[in-house]
């Protein structure tokens, strides 16, 4: 069995052949600075080469799936080019080792998901989704391109023409509405997500593990082909994006509250 004790902002559970993740930064409403993007890169190898694991539960602490990069740190240069690291090789590795890992991710989005959080929980091979809770890849209105795996998943799950309605305007969309769209399987009540999720996952430990993982591996064949084909340039235009002043005065006026006034520099 897998020791997990050194993850500090993610939080893992073990229970009968399934592995609860629980994102746990909800101080911060769960977003991803950069030493919990590089838990994310490495959990779901760690998990996915557990041996005991047979299904994965995904969620978020508190009352937030996942608020997507930190944007104090955004704020900070922390995620600028001029900072200690451009995450593109890690955002890569993140996505690859969701679509790699065998055991089948349930995911419980128990709260808003935005940017990477979105991308996070709709690479999830099933969802369940608070009816109240908000998922939107909101890169645009912090000046940022779409780079981290939304323009591979958002036209597999709902099409190209509603992937760019949302991808081009950051809009948020209800978990009620995501499911009625195909972006999710399931909308429920807050208190019943991890529940519903949890059961399911307990149906996939209990059914036979090389089928389902088999099945699993088949199907993302084709989203890796598409993460080949459109991430490497997402990346590398996300990241040409975040050396610019719309990405700062976008974060400042994040924590001002206030609307950014985008200047196209």
């Amino acid at each position: 069995m897998t020791d997990y004790s050194s993850y500090q902002f993610i939080q893992v559970t073990t229970d009968d052949g399934i592995a609860t993740i629980t994102l746990n930064r909800p101080e911060r409403r769960n977003a991803a600075h950069d030493p919990m993007h590089r838990e994310l890169e490495t959990i779901f190898t760690d998990v996915g080469e557990d041996d005991s694991i047979r299904a994965i539960v995904l969620t978020g602490a508190g009352e937030t799936f996942c608020a997507g990069g930190d944007a104090a740190s955004m704020d900070s240069g922390e995620f600028n080019p001029t900072g200690p690291r451009i995450p593109f090789n890690g955002v890569r590795r993140l996505v690859n080792h969701m679509l790699d890992v065998e055991q089948p991710i349930i995911g419980a989005i128990n709260g808003d998901a935005a940017g990477l959080g979105a991308t996070i929980a709709l690479l999830c091979d099933v969802t369940y989704v608070a009816e109240s809770a908000r998922i939107g890849d909101t890169h645009v209105k912090m000046g940022l391109v779409a780079g981290d795996g939304g323009a591979v998943i958002w036209p597999a799950l709902i099409g190209m023409a509603r992937a760019k309605q949302y991808l081009l305007t950051g809009d948020w969309i209800s978990g009620t509405e995501a499911e009625r769209i195909g972006l999710v399987n399931h909308a429920l009540p807050t208190d019943q997500v991890l529940t519903a999720a949890t059961a399911f996952a307990r149906r996939m430990a209990e059914g036979a593990p090389m089928a389902i993982r088999w099945t699993k591996y088949s199907m993302n064949k084709l989203l890796r082909d598409q993460v080949n084909l459109a991430l490497d340039t997402s990346m590398f235009l996300e990241a040409a994006t975040m050396g610019t002043e719309d990405l700062r005065e976008a974060a400042k006026a994040f924590l001002e509250k206030r609307p950014p006034r985008f200047q196209g520099r």
